[in-house]
């Protein structure tokens, strides 16, 4: 656990200039989504007594949008704006995936009369290279890592004219990345609706970090500083805290983790700027922490994957926080195939 010195004032590292913070515009996405036939409200469950905290609130995305995670709600967004300016038919969108993001690309654009090109690292199951041809995409592979399947994608998108569609944001690049978290909004602002009285503590599981922050910008922006926001990355992949210890962006290594949509060594810019503005606390879990949560949220009915239940790992793994503590996270995708 580190504690966020920045909180409230945010970063002023020279590679946050010119990085938009990010929206806090749900209405934009809400309205568009009105339109979605698919585009039905998740549920917010509530566990009771859980892990040492005397009431605590999951929001449950594992059917969001019939896509099996909260990422339907990203590029799938992105692509219907792009539509509404008359610029996706015939396109090609082009993206590095763990498994969820790809599977927006390929639905926003098979709805849009697209195309989607998606990279898979070595790591992402085949079940997933095989739920994105479903939806039409062409999967290409790379012998590497996540972020080698970015610079792939990149490149892809260079040589070839496609467009980049990436859920991360790095210096030049922000307006696509930008407009997907504000789609992750929806989820903040029904969250909001269906909790009965705010949170006291909320915890967030974060990869590259656009799910923690556009939450976490929303969360503040109706609840203010009440909340305790904590943000939950793998040991392995510690991009946002230790970026947060340094004062500024860096790149970290480490081995392959097995909650594979969070393995992301480089946090997203965006992301980076509002949660050291926005998040009270960063923490990293172990292999085992993230393992040990699912079989008790088997037995809740949320079966879910070590990425999916980050966030309950992480107050799992806490001392007990009481019976005061009301807290709020999220369940962020499906059990996998």
């Amino acid at each position: 656990m580190f504690e966020n010195p920045f909180l409230k004032t945010g970063l002023a590292d020279d590679s946050l200039k010119g990085i938009p913070a990010p929206s806090v515009d749900a209405d934009a996405p809400r309205n568009l989504l009105k339109r979605c036939p698919e585009a039905g409200e998740t549920p917010l469950v509530a566990l009771g007594a859980f892990a040492g905290a005397g009431e605590v609130f999951v929001k449950d995305e594992r059917a969001r949008m019939g896509l099996g995670s909260f990422k339907a709600l990203g590029a799938a967004y992105v692509i219907a704006c792009e539509a509404g300016r008359g610029r996706a038919a015939g396109k090609t969108f082009v993206c590095a995936s763990a498994g969820n993001h790809g599977l927006s690309v390929a639905a926003g654009a098979s709805a849009f009369k697209a195309k989607a090109v998606i990279y898979l690292s070595r790591a992402v199951p085949e079940a997933f290279a095989a739920r994105l041809r479903g939806w039409g995409a062409e999967v290409r592979r790379v012998d590497g890592s996540y972020e080698d399947s970015m610079a792939a994608a990149a490149e892809a998108a260079a040589k070839e004219g496609f467009k980049l569609l990436s859920d991360s944001s790095w210096q030049g690049y922000t307006a696509y990345p930008h407009r997907l978290m504000e789609g992750y909004l929806v989820m903040a602002a029904e969250a909001v609706e269906q909790m009965p009285e705010p949170p006291t503590h909320i915890f967030l599981q974060a990869g590259v970090g656009g799910l923690a922050a556009a939450c976490a910008a929303y969360f503040r922006k109706v609840w203010g500083d009440g909340p305790r926001i904590v943000v939950v990355e793998p040991e392995a992949a510690p991009a946002l805290i230790e970026s947060v210890k340094a004062g500024r962006f860096v790149s970290t290594s480490g081995p392959e983790s097995c909650m594979g949509r969070l393995d992301c060594k480089d946090a997203s810019l965006i992301a980076l700027k509002g949660l050291a503005r926005d998040a009270s606390a960063f923490m990293t879990i172990s292999e085992a922490e993230a393992l040990s949560v699912l079989k008790p949220l088997e037995n809740l009915d949320l079966k879910t994957t070590p990425s999916g239940g980050a966030a309950l790992a992480g107050l799992l793994s806490l001392p007990q926080l009481g019976q005061e503590a009301r807290v709020l996270c999220i369940v962020s995708e499906g059990p996998e195939a």
